[in-house]
C-alpha cells in the first residue's frame, strides 16, 4: 500500500464498528441508514484524531523526539487525543490553549490533565499568533536539550483519514451494505481532505457530504482542497476520479456558527440519543447528523440509497 512508506505507529487495534440504525429508519422512512463509529477508538476517549495521531506520532518516533507540542481551546478533542497518545508511547505532551485558564477543570481539559500533560495558556489569540507560540515554545525546548514534534501538519494527518475511507470501504462490502452517501463534519479540512483521497483511490464509490460545523462553504472547498492538492504532492499521485464530481458541500446546517447548536442539531442529538442508544455532541457530528435526518426525511436523500454517518468523536466535550 502506498501509505507503507510513511512512519506510522498502531494506536487503532482493530476497525471501528460500522452499525445499522434501524429505528431512524423506521423515524425517517429511509430504507438504509448507517453509522461508522470513529467515537469508539478505545485510547484517549476516541475520536477522529487517533486516525491522523497515528501519522503524526510515527513521525515523532521516527525523529526520536521526546515531547509533542499540540496547540487548541481548552475544549479541544485534538489536544486530549494528544495527551493519550503521548503517554501511551512514553513521550511528554505540553498542550498550550489559546484561552486563558478555566476556572473549573472539566470534559477534554480534565482528561488531558489525567493524561499527564503540561499546560501553557496563552489567553484569547488567533490562530498566527498562536502558530507563532507554539515555535517558540518548541525552540525554547530544543534549547534545554529537548527534541519537541509539533502536532497538526494537515498533509500527514490527512494519511490517517485515507486508511478510515478504505477501512469503511472494507466494511461496507463485507456486511454488503451498498452504501451510496457518507456524512461528516466539515471544519478545518484534514480528516475531510483525506477522507476524500481515499474514496479517490477507490474511484469515487460514494456521495460525500461535508456538512460544514465551522466555515462558509467557500472557505470550506478552499481550505480542503488546498489539503487535498498538496497530498497529492506528498504522495505522488493523482487519482483519475475527481472528488469534485461527488462531494457535496452543505451550509444549511451550520447556525450561527462554529460550537453554536442549531434546533436541528439538538434534535438530531435527542433522537439518535433516545432511538439508537448513539450520543452525538453539540460542535462536530450533530450537525452531519441533523443534515443526514433532515435530507432522509424529506426524501432528498432519496430512500433506496444507503446513507451513513461518520461519528468522529468528541463524546467528552458534553461533559
Amino acid at each position: 500500500m502506498i501509505l507503507d512508506k510513511f512512519p506510522r505507529v498502531r494506536l487503532i487495534e482493530h476497525p471501528t464498528a460500522l452499525q445499522r440504525l434501524p429505528r431512524l429508519e423506521a423515524l425517517t422512512g429511509h430504507d438504509s441508514l448507517w453509522i461508522k463509529r470513529d467515537d469508539t477508538i478505545p485510547l484517549g476517549q476516541g475520536g477522529n484524531k487517533l486516525r491522523s495521531l497515528e501519522f503524526w506520532m510515527g513521525e515523532a518516533m521516527a525523529q526520536s523526539c521526546d515531547i509533542i507540542l499540540v496547540a487548541g481551546k481548552t475544549v479541544s478533542n485534538a489536544c486530549r487525543a494528544a495527551a493519550a497518545a503521548a503517554t501511551k508511547l512514553g513521550l511528554d505532551c505540553l498542550i498550550l490553549h489559546n484561552d486563558d485558564e478555566p476556572a473549573r477543570i472539566e470534559g477534554n481539559h480534565l482528561l488531558s490533565h489525567l493524561y499527564g500533560a503540561s499546560f501553557q495558556f496563552l489567553g484569547d489569540i488567533d490562530e498566527d499568533t498562536r502558530g507563532q507560540k507554539v515555535q517558540e515554545a518548541a525552540e525554547a525546548l530544543r534549547r534545554q536539550g529537548r527534541r519537541p514534534y509539533i502536532i497538526g501538519d494537515s498533509v500527514t494527518g490527512a494519511l490517517g483519514y485515507i486508511v478510515g475511507a478504505l477501512e469503511l470501504h472494507q466494511q461496507a462490502d463485507e456486511k454488503r451494505a451498498g452504501l451510496r452517501h457518507i456524512f461528516l463534519p466539515g471544519s478545518m479540512g484534514t480528516t475531510e481532505a483525506g477522507f476524500l483521497f481515499g474514496c479517490a483511490m477507490l474511484g469515487g464509490p460514494f456521495t460525500v457530504h461535508l456538512v460544514s460545523v465551522e466555515y462558509s462553504v467557500t472557505e470550506l472547498k478552499e481550505r480542503v482542497d488546498a489539503i487535498y492538492r498538496d497530498v497529492e504532492d506528498h504522495l505522488g499521485l493523482r487519482p483519475t476520479s475527481d472528488y469534485r464530481q461527488w462531494t457535496e458541500f452543505h451550509e444549511a446546517y451550520l447556525g450561527a456558527g462554529y460550537n453554536q447548536t442549531t434546533p436541528g442539531s439538538l434534535a438530531a442529538i435527542r433522537t439518535f440519543a433516545r432511538l439508537e442508544g448513539v450520543i452525538l455532541e453539540n460542535t462536530y457530528t450533530s450537525k452531519p447528523a441533523a443534515a443526514m435526518l433532515d435530507l432522509a426525511t424529506k426524501g432528498t436523500l432519496p430512500r433506496d440509497e444507503p446513507s451513513c454517518l461518520l461519528h468522529t468523536g468528541g463524546i467528552p466535550a458534553l461533559f
